[in-house]
């Protein structure tokens, strides 16, 4: 059996201000087009379709003609929903599509239950497993701890348990959306940090013969059945290297995996230029970027006279300026902007703690902030989902 496995559509995400809508209508019909030509025979989405709980009406549009599409090319699709989605909506109609081959998996109560599809070797249960927020399903799921291995975990118990049912020889693909250990994260996707950790063992995933990974943006082996796909446009310019591509995945009679990449539509390259401001407007080695979507920092001493205004004439689709000096004083907003860059909510917590008390908080307290985070996170997913 031959599957596609994709993730992180983000559908209404602009980047930078620039709406990526077209991008996204042009990766969509080469989604559609790869299901036909590669003779695909499941489609696997594991998360993030939308950008937000509320996408906009172009995006719902799109979303809806994507839908038509890959059901009128006869080809199963198994989909759900990511940490950006809310589940409720992404789910409204869900029977009905069923109908269509369009299995929309939402509801985490139902993880175990899988999407039967057949081949001349058998049957492969595929089960979609939605973003988990632990301290919204840790009732459902009956754990001790409100964080992301325990509910995992759990859930995986309820899929090895159905699949312990089935018969001997049945292959098994789960779709989920996490952040496993040794997987490499970018700028662009919100943090999931529950009590201080995010990331869960790849272990978890053992027993299945294929795990479909969404939520991390990079395309990325964690092991030879444990994969991301990764996003497949751009969403931020820590991706600059990132090559953006989907997965086609085969499964044999035994349940061996074989896996390729096949590369998405680029709409415009993504260039990090840093230097004096003389020189990126006047360094020739710099013409390939002219074209691309450009992050200018700056490190002269001083700030130049209106330096975006002379910067877009030579890197028209500048998005993106910064002063970053290698000499003199630094810009207390740019050295704060950076001793902020990549922290997590809670370690900014912590951090400011300690600025003001001259100490880094003791674990008790650390504990307390954590906690905060954890349960402001949880009321805006049920506000969400209201």
């Amino acid at each position: 059996m031959r599957f596609l496995h994709t993730s992180d559509w983000h559908l209404g995400r602009s980047f930078h201000r620039v709406s990526l809508l077209d991008a996204q209508r042009a990766f969509l019909d080469h989604l559609v087009a790869t299901v036909r030509g590669e003779r695909v025979d499941a489609v696997l989405v594991a998360g993030d379709v939308y950008d937000r709980a509320v996408p906009p009406l172009s995006a719902v549009e799109l979303f809806d003609d994507a839908l038509h599409q890959l059901a009128e090319a006869g080809v199963p699709t198994v989909m759900i929903s990511g940490n950006h989605d809310s589940a409720r909506r992404l789910g409204v109609g869900a029977g009905i599509m069923d109908r269509a081959g369009i299995h929309l998996r939402t509801d985490p109560a139902t993880c175990h239950e899988p999407v039967l599809l057949p081949d001349a070797d058998g049957e492969v249960a595929v089960y979609g497993l939605p973003y988990l927020e632990p301290a919204l399903v840790r009732q459902e799921f009956a754990v001790e701890r409100a964080d992301h291995a325990a509910v995992l975990g759990a859930a995986m118990d309820r899929i090895r348990a159905d699949l312990a049912g089935r018969p001997d020889g049945t292959r098994a693909v789960v779709l989920a959306h996490a952040f496993v250990t040794g997987a490499a994260p970018s700028d662009s996707e919100r943090d999931i940090t529950v009590g201080g950790v995010q990331a869960v063992p790849a272990a978890v995933f053992d027993g299945v013969h294929y795990a479909a990974l969404g939520h991390l943006h990079g395309c990325q082996t964690v092991n030879e059945r444990v994969r991301y796909s990764g996003s497949p446009l751009a969403y931020s310019f820590s991706e600059e290297h990132h090559r953006k591509s989907i997965w086609l995945v085969t499964l044999d009679a035994a349940g061996q995996i074989a896996a390729e990449r096949a590369d998405t539509p680029v709409p415009r390259q993504l260039a990090r230029l840093r230097g004096r401001f003389d020189d990126l407007l006047g360094d020739p080695a710099l013409d390939r970027h002219t074209g691309s979507w450009v992050e200018a920092t700056l490190t002269d001493p001083y700030r130049p006279q209106e330096p975006m205004a002379a910067l877009a004439k030579r890197f028209p689709h500048i998005l993106s300026l910064s002063f970053e000096p290698d000499s003199g004083s630094e810009d207390p907003a740019v050295s704060y902007a950076r001793r902020l860059r990549g922290r997590s909510d809670g370690q900014i917590a912590e951090d400011f703690v300690a600025h003001v008390r001259g100490r880094q908080p003791d674990e008790g307290e650390s504990t307390v902030l954590r906690a905060a985070f954890d349960a402001v996170r949880a009321e805006a997913a049920r506000t969400e989902g209201r």
